[in-house]
């Protein structure tokens, strides 16, 4: 699968592409096990901690990737769809303000998690070159379903590296 291109999505996305292998369909396999184990690894202590006042905590941290991981996924599927609807952009802080992932096991987190990205890999797998290179809009701004492919991993690579530059 090829890399998408810059006009393929908003700037801002461009950080996390860059973090993601060519084998992105093998790096998002990957990240499935290799997050949740290290999820699993975490004391409910630390899964609680944020590591300055106003930031998430790990909890909450993980219920974002878990929101956003749901939420491109529903992207994909409009435009791989040939959906033309504009889709909105989405708050992060309000979606975490508004959840209750403080509340829950860290235990619990990693296994949703787990099973969304199972879900979204069906989804993944099923567009064929056609789908994979539609183009919609989100936020206000073009997006290629596979420039959302590479975002779903370059998200959880980028939200893994602050958990364990900042956290841990």
């Amino acid at each position: 699968m090829k890399r998408p291109q810059a006009d393929e999505h908003a700037a801002f996305y461009q950080k996390y592409i860059d973090t993601v292998s060519d084998n992105v369909i093998a790096e998002l396999e990957h990240q499935a096990n290799s997050f949740t184990t290290f999820l699993k690894g975490l004391t409910q202590d630390k899964a609680s901690y944020a590591y300055a006042e106003g930031k998430w905590t790990i909890k909450e941290l993980v219920g974002h990737v878990i929101d956003t991981e749901r939420i491109m996924a529903y992207r994909m599927l409009t435009i791989g769809r040939n959906d033309k609807t504009p889709l909105p952009g989405f708050e992060e802080n309000d979606y975490v303000i508004n959840s209750h992932f403080a509340d829950r096991t860290l235990e619990s987190l990693a296994d949703e998690f787990a099973t969304v990205r199972k879900a979204n890999m069906y989804l993944v797998k099923s567009f064929n070159e056609e789908e994979i290179s539609r183009l919609g809009s989100a936020n206000g701004a073009p997006i290629s379903v596979l420039a959302l492919i590479y975002i779903l991993a370059g998200h959880l690579n980028h939200h893994r590296k602050i958990i364990e530059e900042r956290y841990l």
